[in-house]
């Protein structure tokens, strides 16, 4: 009867992605994605004889934790390709050209006949599912197959369906895979209690990740004219209600503070509104020179790709989105070390938001009058600013390690299949 549901889910998922794709530019994306993807996967690879392993990831958030497994991956193993699917267009279309990968590819939906062409055709010798992705007849396949099934990244929560009386169906899905790298030592115990001991708590690999590109960061001669006779506030994929909050800061705190803003949207409207609303002298990005940029108290950031660059030169962060739909990336702006800022609604069911503000390096604010209180006290005490930018930066240090682990394991699965 479950799988019969499960079938039925997943066709109906097509069903709605189809009749979705006649209103939703990205839903037609996820259907045109599909189409006559089997074949062309197997006109890609049809006399390929090199081992392949496989990574799928659900977007782009999921593939920021699978990155750093592939780079290294690939440099432990330069004879392997690497064949990486995503489920969702926002990962996909993002990522479509991404230089670690050899192929990459929409996830065919997950029935019984495309996880057994898929498989058949892509033939990996181990295959990696980062955070949550669990898809019964691709995972069934590959453990039919004897092919080594590694979860990357994953974390679990006690309301899930494997910990239900009646999830049987999805605890065998979760039975079938060879060993889980999980984040925390919740989810270590939520699978013990289900009879699954092959776990290591490596914690989330996006923080080798952040770690890596903060060693690699550019060096930006406007940014450091722009910032160097006063503190920096960095404002990171701003959604216009941080805005609705951050505007009337920026305009009562331009004498104390300078200010980068890189909104998470882009487009002329959102730009503009933004700087209709700023009362104090700003510009964009675009429209500047290193010789005119410090007469601005707010520089906007009109591009795609800076900032986790500018983030090291910030002396305060703010960061968006938790007022709407999830709170963005932190972890490139702790890896810096500054105190970092954001909505206080939805940022909960981000670990690591969480652990910063439980050690007093990350602070939940509602409203104006909240962060003008918060960075007053900062700027009364400049020693608060070091020593909150040192919990932000120990705390990224002492979680890095994750990739290591899971490579030193791949080496003795792979050492064991040859």
């Amino acid at each position: 009867m479950a799988i019969y549901l499960y079938n039925v889910s997943i066709f109906l998922l097509k069903v709605a992605a189809y009749i979705g794709a006649i209103f939703s530019k990205k839903t037609k994306l996820f259907v045109d994605g599909r189409k006559g993807l089997i074949e062309a996967i197997s006109n890609d690879l049809k006399e390929n004889i090199a081992p392949i392993a496989w990574f799928h990831c659900a977007s782009l958030g999921e593939f920021e934790q699978g990155r750093p497994v592939m780079e290294s991956f690939k440099k432990e193993f330069p004879d392997y390709l690497i064949v990486l699917t995503f489920f969702s267009p926002s990962g996909f279309e993002v990522r479509k050209n991404y230089s670690g990968a050899d192929f990459i590819y929409y996830l065919p939906l997950d029935t019984a006949k495309n996880a057994r062409l898929f498989i058949s055709i892509v033939n990996p010798t181990l295959a990696y599912f980062v955070k949550y992705e669990f898809w019964h007849h691709f995972i069934r396949e590959l453990y039919k197959n004897q092919i080594p099934i590694i979860s990357i990244s994953s974390i679990f929560r006690r309301d899930q369906l494997f910990f239900k009386n009646y999830g049987s169906f999805y605890r065998e899905i979760l039975f079938r895979f060879n060993h889980f790298f999980v984040q925390n030592v919740l989810s270590k115990e939520l699978l013990n209690d289900i009879g699954i001991k092959q776990i290591t708590v490596s914690g989330d690999t996006r923080f080798d990740r952040v770690f890596s590109i903060c060693q690699a960061t550019q060096n930006l001669p406007l940014i450091e004219k722009f910032c160097k006779e006063k503190l920096l506030m960095v404002i990171g994929s701003s959604w216009p209600q941080d805005m609705e909050i951050l505007t009337p800061f920026i305009n009562q705190n331009r004498n104390k503070l300078k200010f980068i803003i890189a909104p998470h949207e882009i487009g002329e409207r959102n730009i503009r509104k933004i700087e209709t609303d700023l009362t104090c002298s700003n510009v964009r990005l675009s429209k500047t020179s290193t010789d005119e940029v410090s007469d601005f108290d707010t520089l906007i950031i009109d591009n795609i790709g800076m900032l986790s660059s500018i983030y090291k030169y910030a002396d305060f962060t703010y960061v968006g989105g938790a007022f709407g739909k999830g709170l963005h990336n932190i972890l490139e702006a702790a890896t810096f070390g500054s105190p970092i800022f954001f909505g206080n609604r939805n940022y909960k069911k981000f670990q690591e938001a969480n652990d910063l503000i439980e050690l007093g390096g990350a602070f939940a604010i509602g409203d104006s009058d909240d962060l003008e209180q918060k960075m007053s006290e900062f700027i009364n005490d400049p020693e608060s600013i070091k020593k909150t930018a040192k919990i932000s930066t120990d705390y990224v240090e002492r979680h890095t390690g994750a990739t290591e682990q899971i490579i030193r394991y791949s080496i003795e699965i792979l050492k064991g299949s040859m």
